[in-house]
């Protein structure tokens, strides 16, 4: 593509830099609406358009946004065999020009050298100082998707927001100690089982969804986050430290997750889960929460788990007082067995909670049945929130767990 430009005489550059005066409105543009409108093309296309006039001949080396293997269909994504000759060209033309987003979707990447292609690629955005990285691998290999990226720790000072797809994280990589501007990490599907510690002081919003984390507990260190996300997370449930910023977390314990207790569902079942076990099988947290002390700061709370998971119940044996939250969503597992203890503590360590939203027996995210309930007089239950003023309760239908619950609330003046 590069080396296919066609060379053009003096007077054939005056020529055309005269038509578009006359009649090429989008030449006669200014550079930074013409930078966007590049920014927002597929790389290639991008390129091409150095064909269409003096003007654009190297207009593209300078647009702010690269957007590499979206040339394509959503699921025909390019291997780096394919993006190889031309991405490196690319980046050979352009230098070091300023970057402020960079995305890259990737293929297949089976070839000898394909996974350090990728990764000199990454690392040289990051040199463009680059504010925004998205790389996305869309490998058809069901067994090994992830791609490697090289453990070493990223070293920039613009970079603001990061998003991982298909990537295999390690602990040096993990370490974003040196970049002072990152505000948002993101890891889909993403392979974190060899890694220790997820550490940044500057991150204001984490997501991690579907993603294996290990057998070894992650801790997260993020003393300034706004807002977590932790959805559908394989093996370990991760450890999170202190979160004083926290606004607004939802986290999902779902059936990947292997925090499973056979005796939740059945006291006489024989069970060996670290819950369990004894104090020596908990591992290095010790007496420690798991999660609930590091969402204790949030104003805006989710926690939904699977029945059997014990996660939740053994952080309550320990569980914070929750004095910045205001609304609050649980699903059923904090409303069993009957006499429903999980819930009546959170809401005993919630003094100033405002809206209570149980989701019982229903995933959703739409409802055959929701009721909303209230305070029915002024005498209020020691062990409630007196700012409490909106129940709601959402199911499918009203059947005795759910009717065991309403009377369970009917305790407290609702």
């Amino acid at each position: 593509m590069f080396d296919g430009m066609p060379l053009t005489k003096r007077g054939e550059e005056d020529e055309g830099a005269s038509a578009e005066v006359g009649g090429d409105r989008i030449s006669a543009l200014p550079d930074e609406i013409l930078n966007h409108v590049l920014s927002r093309l597929p790389a290639e296309e991008a390129v091409r358009t150095c064909l269409l006039a003096r003007r654009w001949r190297h207009l593209w080396k300078s647009a702010a946004g690269l957007r590499i293997g979206y040339l394509r269909k959503y699921y025909e994504p390019m291997s780096v065999r394919e993006l190889w000759r031309f991405v490196d060209h690319l980046f050979l033309l352009r230098g070091r020009s300023p970057l402020d987003t960079c995305k890259l979707r990737i293929g297949d990447f089976s070839g000898d050298d394909d996974e350090a292609r990728v990764n000199l690629w990454f690392r040289h955005a990051v040199t463009c100082d680059v504010r925004v990285l998205k790389l996305r691998i869309c490998h058809n290999d069901y067994f090994d998707p992830w791609l490697d990226i090289d453990d070493l720790p990223l070293i920039s000072k613009t970079l603001t927001r990061l998003d991982l797809h298909y990537v295999k994280c390690q602990d040096s990589f993990l370490n974003f100690s040196s970049c002072p501007a990152l505000e948002y990490l993101r890891f889909e599907n993403c392979h974190l089982t060899s890694a220790k510690k997820i550490s940044s002081d500057s991150l204001k919003v984490l997501s991690i969804t579907d993603s294996p984390l290990g057998d070894s507990r992650i801790r997260i260190y993020a003393p300034n986050l706004a807002s977590l996300r932790l959805d559908d997370f394989w093996d370990k449930t991760p450890i999170l430290e202190s979160m004083p910023a926290l606004e607004r977390a939802f986290v999902r314990i779902d059936e990947h997750c292997d925090d499973r207790c056979s005796k939740i569902l059945d006291p006489n079942q024989d069970c060996v889960c670290e819950s369990c076990g004894s104090s020596d099988s908990i591992g290095d947290y010790g007496d420690n929460c798991v999660l609930l002390k590091g969402l204790s700061e949030a104003v805006d709370l989710v926690l939904i788990s699977m029945p059997d998971m014990f996660i939740f119940k053994r952080d309550l044996s320990w569980c914070p007082m929750f004095n910045k939250l205001r609304t609050l969503l649980l699903n059923d597992y904090w409303c069993v067995p009957d006499d429903l203890h999980a819930l009546a503590c959170i809401l005993k360590h919630s003094p100033n909670l405002e809206k209570l939203t149980l989701q019982l027996f229903s995933k959703g995210p739409k409802h055959k049945i929701e009721i909303e309930g209230s305070f029915s007089s002024m005498v209020r239950s020691a062990g409630i929130s007196k700012h409490l003023n909106t129940v709601e309760i959402k199911c499918e239908v009203v059947d005795e767990r759910v009717i065991t619950v309403l009377k369970f609330l009917c305790k407290f003046n609702i």
